[in-house]
């Protein structure tokens, strides 16, 4: 060899050496292994926002993880459907089976993607990531696709955070606006989830409108302008607009805002996928969309790897896509795109070898990927953590946030107070909210609108006491109309709605139940009047707040009593036997006390003449203890207060009329066999059978109140049974007639009448409670007492009891229980005892002077001038402690 052909040589294995070193020293230390990555199929729609973002960031993690791992080999392949479900399809099963890619990512739906793995097997074992948000999967289809992940928050907790906003302004009815896509129209429970939910608010779906996918409209603007103009002529003035694109929404809002539906009283909410494109859109966009209310996924937008991605995304989206350089930030759907094309592409490179379709999806499950978009872990195929959403409210050339919601934590200010001690389904703190035509109070979702009926609101025409509903015509006006206290009731919550309320009454001439049936039966929207709440009529309908109490009344005929034969019926039995042995006990206290000191107390005979004494104050002088005195003291001021009320109680006895019942209780009847009225339509016939158990041959059944009073009369009926408030308006009429027996039966009140379900029961309760709250209720009470009856003739038959003077006694007694006990100690004979109380009053400075007062009493022997001494050791330790 010729030593030219030798340096040539030896000089390419020197370059060779030097290429390998430099390639090593730029980083490329990966074996040979390593290189051999595979593929990653993707379909998305390239025509939509969405999917741009989604194509610029697969790309992009594609190139990151190329260059961080030093792969040449990783492949993605890239299909465009368009938006086209056929060609989504088509592309899926080609990349499948033509391309041999070993994953998917792109906005595959839980429905298609179990369609097509029934025609071909290799789909139902191939790693799927779905990106499309929110996530629709059917709780029967979960099982049947394995290998299929969910990287986006199920529309469960969507709709969630959607009914909350709702709720917190309290609309009763919303309109729901959707685009038909696949995945919507394929799961159809969704209408029905979205529809319970909102009745877990009290709301329910007054109308919803399905909108064809965009594409497949020859003119969607025209189409959508219809589809509003018949909206706009709808009472209902709350719309959410859920599972749509933002292609269509771009028209919707600038249609609704040529035809002057984001103005005043309109209400618009957005979802999730088109409120975190909000970054994304034109300030055309945005400017027809003022006031608007949505909710976007939060995730850590202040974090270095997100501002280090959106630069980057930023400039590589300016790219490709001129025409948008103004607009093209990323949005959350960009960053799960780039961290599933990762968390994939990782998986891939962690697998030794060829790695089945099973490992791969177990490599995905079971690792935890930290992207741009926060913590990616699945967990039975969906994600593992609970979201996020930000509440958000369009402002002028951006947004306002104003609050973030999650399913544990409810409303709150920021995303770190997630402590389930701090979940509250509303929230104060969300500021002024900038509503469609500007700042100002809550809109109330609710307009007379020339398309909607008045409410039919059925009215009993056949009430027994018109003083609570009674018909009469407006010839005025040419229609029905009605009175009474019921239906002023009524008015006065219609005022405190936070909508109009159109209507119009029905009169009814069948009984309440069959009225109540009317409502279930959807004859009528509701039923106004002297309804009672009880447990039958539960089964049709629902009830509002009782705006009155109600009991079961027992209405019977009076009799006069003017005779007293014993006059101790003024007092009770109890205060008698209390002024009995009260007397007795100061008698024996005072005998005790003054027993030595006063010779005419000597004896059990001196304690009766004590006794004696005291009622007729004819010696009270002679008491010569003071301790006696200060005992007897109270209880002759007692004495003098309750013989003066005695004598005032008497003399009303022997000169007013008085009424006791002439039937004291329920059992009286049923012994009797007697015979009782009650109302033909009221469910008080019922009760009485098969509650109380009257016999059905004794209830006689009547019509209106002149009836009862003829059979009173002619003895057809001993008693009559009426709910409390219809029997006050009876007795006020007739009291000096009839009176109120003592048996009563608790009952449900007064309500209104609605359909079972309906968001107008909590409306109209809320608002009944808010007209008690302000006095009106009373006000209004004060037109069922009728002025006829005195006080005199309606006072009941009562007798003075011990609650009156209750005080008096107390007062005695201690003063009594005291002198009791200093007797005691003065009499046992141990002065030790009481010397040592009587040196810790004195040194506390408490009663020092009544102690040497009682102390000198105390002492039989005279003294004299000369003789002044203490009488006892008692009386020496009070005076030197002095």
């Amino acid at each position: 060899m010729s030593p030219v052909i030798l340096s040539f040589c030896m000089l390419s294995l020197l370059v060779a050496v030097s290429t390998t070193s430099a390639a090593e020293a730029a980083g490329d230390h990966c074996p040979l292994a390593s290189h051999r990555m595979g593929k990653i199929g993707g379909v998305i729609d390239s025509g939509s926002r969405v999917g741009k973002e989604m194509k610029v960031a697969m790309e992009m993690a594609a190139e990151d993880f190329a260059r961080s791992s030093c792969s040449k080999q990783l492949v993605l392949q890239l299909e465009d459907s368009s938006g086209d479900s056929a060609r989504d399809a088509s592309f899926t099963v080609e990349l499948v089976d033509s391309k041999q890619v070993q994953a998917l990512i792109g906005t595959m739906s839980a429905q298609d993607t179990g369609y097509l793995s029934k025609i071909d097997k290799n789909i139902k074992y191939l790693p799927i990531i779905s990106l499309t948000s929110p996530a629709i999967t059917p709780p029967s289809m979960a099982h049947q696709l394995p290998h299929f992940f969910q990287f986006s928050d199920h529309i469960t907790f969507h709709i969630q955070c959607l009914a909350a906003i709702v709720g917190h302004f309290k609309w009763r009815k919303v309109t729901v606006i959707h685009e038909s896509k696949t995945g919507f129209s394929a799961y159809s429970g969704i209408l029905t989830l979205l529809s319970d939910t909102l009745k877990t608010v009290n709301t329910e779906i007054e109308h919803h409108s399905t909108f064809p996918p965009m594409p497949s409209l020859s003119n969607p603007g025209a189409f959508i302008e219809q589809e509003l103009i018949d909206m706009r002529s709808r009472s209902n003035r709350v719309f959410v607009v859920v599972m749509s694109s933002l292609e269509m929404e771009v028209l919707l809002f600038a249609k609704a805002k040529r035809l002057g539906m984001m103005e005043r009283d309109y209400v618009w909410i957005v979802t999730d996928e088109i409120a975190s494109l909000l970054n994304s859109v034109d300030s055309s966009v945005v400017h027809s969309m003022q006031g608007v209310i949505g909710f976007r996924t939060e995730f850590a937008r202040t974090s270095e790897p997100f501002k280090r991605f959106r630069s980057r995304f930023r400039s590589k989206y300016r790219s490709e896509y001129p025409e948008e350089e103004e607009y093209c930030n990323p949005s959350i759907f960009a960053l799960r795109a780039y961290d599933a094309t990762w968390a994939v592409a990782r998986t891939m490179k962690s697998s030794t070898g060829n790695s089945s379709s099973k490992d791969l999806s177990k490599g995905i499950s079971s690792r935890i990927f930290r992207g741009v978009s926060g913590v990616m872990r699945f967990k039975n195929n969906t994600l593992w953590q609970l979201p996020w959403f930000q509440i958000i409210n369009v402002v002028g050339n951006s947004y306002r946030e104003m609050a973030v919601w999650s399913p544990e934590s409810g409303f709150s200010k920021n995303p770190e107070r997630h402590n389930g001690e701090n979940s509250s389904s509303s929230f104060d703190g969300w500021g002024p909210v900038y509503w469609p035509g500007g700042k100002g109070s809550v809109p109330r979702g609710w307009v007379i609108s020339e398309k909607d009926k008045p409410l039919k609101i059925g009215i009993p025409s056949k009430g027994a006491f018109p003083e609570f509903v009674q018909v009469c015509f407006d010839q005025v006006n040419n229609k029905t109309c009605a009175t009474g206290f019921s239906i002023k009731v009524f008015e006065a919550t219609l005022k405190r709605l936070p909508y109009d309320f159109p209507y119009e009454f029905v009169p009814f001439n069948g009984s309440y139940d069959e009225i109540v049936k009317q409502v279930y039966r959807k004859e009528l929207d509701a039923a106004v009047g002297d309804f009672s709440i009880e447990p039958g009529r539960f089964r049709y309908a629902g009830f509002s707040q009782p705006y009155i109490d109600s009991r079961l009344v027992m209405i019977v005929t009076t009799k006069s009593i003017k005779k007293i034969t014993w006059m101790l019926k003024t007092f009770t039995k109890k205060l008698w036997f209390l002024i009995v042995a009260m007397h007795l006990f100061i008698g024996c206290l005072v005998w005790i006390l003054e027993r030595g000191s006063n010779t005419e107390f000597e004896g059990m005979g001196g304690m009766l003449w004590f006794s004696v004494t005291v009622i007729f104050y004819a010696h009270g002088q002679s008491l010569r203890n003071s301790l006696s005195r200060v005992v007897v003291a109270p209880w002759l001021f007692v004495i003098l207060i309750v013989t003066a009320c005695f004598t005032a109680d008497l003399s009303s006895r022997m000169t007013v009329s008085r009424l006791e019942p002439s039937i004291l209780d329920i059992d009286t009847l049923l012994k009797t066999n007697a015979s009782v009225g009650c109302n033909v339509n009221s469910f008080v016939g019922h009760y009485l059978t098969n509650i109380l158990h009257f016999k059905p041959e004794n209830i006689r059944k009547f019509d209106s109140e002149n009836d009862y009073l003829e059979a009173f009369e002619t003895g057809n009926i001993k008693a009559a049974f009426l709910v409390e408030p219809h029997a006050k308006v009876f007795l006020g009429k007739h009291c000096e007639s009839f009176t109120q027996a003592e048996s009563t039966f608790q009952l449900g009140g007064f309500g209104y009448v609605f359909p079972k379900g309906s968001p107008l029961v909590f409306d109209v309760s809320e608002a009944i409670l808010k007209v008690i709250e302000s006095g009106e209720m009373g006000q209004l009470k004060e037109s069922l007492s009728p002025p006829k009856c005195s006080s005199d003739a309606s006072r009941d038959n009562s007798r003075l009891d011990l609650e009156p003077f209750a005080g008096l006694f107390i007062l005695s007694g201690s003063v009594s229980a005291f002198g009791f006990l200093v007797a005691l100690l003065r009499k046992g004979g141990n002065l030790q005892i009481l010397s040592c109380i009587q040196r810790v009053l004195t040194k506390k400075r408490i009663l020092r002077w009544a102690s040497i007062h009682f102390s000198r009493e105390n002492s039989t022997i005279p003294k004299t001038k000369d003789q002044v001494q203490p009488s006892t050791s008692v009386e020496l330790a009070v005076l030197s402690s002095s």
